[in-house]
C-alpha cells in the first residue's frame, strides 16, 4: 500500500473535468485507487465519487493505492493531481 498527502494547487479545484481526467488515469490500473478527504473516502475510478469530496483549491487529499502495480498508479495519480489538471 502506497500513500501520501497530496494538495489540490489549481484555484477551482476539482470540477467534472479534472473528475474525469482523475478517473480516467485510475481506471488504467487494477490495483485499488482511493482518495481520503474530511473523513469521507472516495474510489479514485468513479467520478461521481471523486467530486462529492468537493476538493476546493488548498484541500489535502490523501492518495492511496493498493495492488499489484500501486507504484505505478500512485505516481501517476500523484503527478495528476500536483499538476493543476492543466488549468494554472
Amino acid at each position: 500500500m502506497k500513500e501520501a498527502d497530496v494538495v489540490i494547487p489549481n484555484k477551482l479545484g476539482v470540477h467534472m473535468r479534472p473528475a474525469a481526467m482523475i478517473a480516467d488515469t485510475a481506471v488504467k490500473f487494477s490495483c485499488d485507487t482511493l482518495g481520503e478527504y474530511n473523513g469521507m473516502i472516495a474510489n479514485l475510478k468513479s467520478i461521481l465519487s471523486i467530486v462529492m469530496l468537493v476538493l476546493e483549491q488548498g484541500a489535502r487529499i490523501k492518495l492511496i493505492t493498493d495492488g499489484t502495480d500501486e507504484e505505478e498508479a500512485f505516481r501517476a495519480l500523484k503527478s495528476l493531481l500536483e499538476s493543476g489538471f492543466g488549468e494554472m
